[in-house]
């Protein structure tokens, strides 16, 4: 059976909610991060090298990073649903944004992650005055601007059909979850971009998402493993 190494709070979620969606069989194990790093326990080492999640095993293979792990489901389980036809205009607009989630719009957001915590770590109290200067800058100069390019760039996207590849729900929509969940745990996203507030709306109220959330646990986003 198709087994899903599950992080808490990680975008492992996201593929249990993808499963939920195609309506077949699955188990969960489950690891834990360490409350005091928040990283991944050193198990998932057992599963994948880098030790990170989301990982599946089905049939004797392994698979990690999400966009693959979306793109695999879908080949092998996804009978045509879930993603446009080949060779269609929506398909490439599917493509891409399996492809946006993590190679551009996490980036931002992690940076972000980093930089509060840096302005946040315990460290001696001459150089605190130093890390949050540096933090703040960070933030000031690229991070921030760098999320309302995007989330403004993603909002107007959202604002032509309200999903990602056309005017149907696709994978490209369990893909773009967590970034978009990630800007809204940190920004207030929902009073200020309308669309990506109705998206997350839409998405939140769906049966699949609610039964993957009851079967993953409890979710906090953070933006890591």
């Amino acid at each position: 059976m198709l087994t899903v190494h599950h992080l808490n709070n990680s975008r492992s979620q996201r593929v249990l909610w993808l499963l939920e969606e195609l309506g077949i069989p699955y188990e969960i194990k489950r690891y834990e991060r360490d409350p005091k790093t928040m990283l991944a326990p050193p198990e998932l080492r057992a599963v994948h090298p880098l030790g990170k999640s989301p990982v599946i095993t089905d049939d004797g293979q392994t698979i990690a990073e999400s966009g693959a792990i979306v793109e695999y489901l879908i080949d092998k389980y996804g009978a045509g649903r879930f993603a446009p036809p080949p060779g269609t205009p929506e398909r490439l607009r599917y493509t891409y944004w399996l492809h946006y989630a993590e190679g551009s719009a996490m980036p931002p957001l992690l940076l972000k992650l980093v930089a509060q915590r840096i302005a946040g770590a315990p460290m001696p109290f001459f150089a605190k005055p130093i890390a949050r200067k540096i933090a703040a800058t960070l933030q000031a100069s690229f991070v921030d601007p760098q999320l309302r390019l995007h989330l403004g760039y993603i909002d107007k996207e959202l604002g032509k059909t309200g999903w990602f590849a056309g005017n149907d729900f696709s994978a490209a929509d369990v893909q773009m979850s967590f970034p978009l969940e990630a800007a809204s745990a940190r920004g207030g996203v929902a009073e200020k971009l309308p669309a990506i507030a109705a998206f997350l709306q839409r998405i939140h109220a769906r049966p699949a998402y609610q039964r993957a959330l009851e079967r993953g646990g409890k979710y906090e986003i953070l933006g890591g493993d």
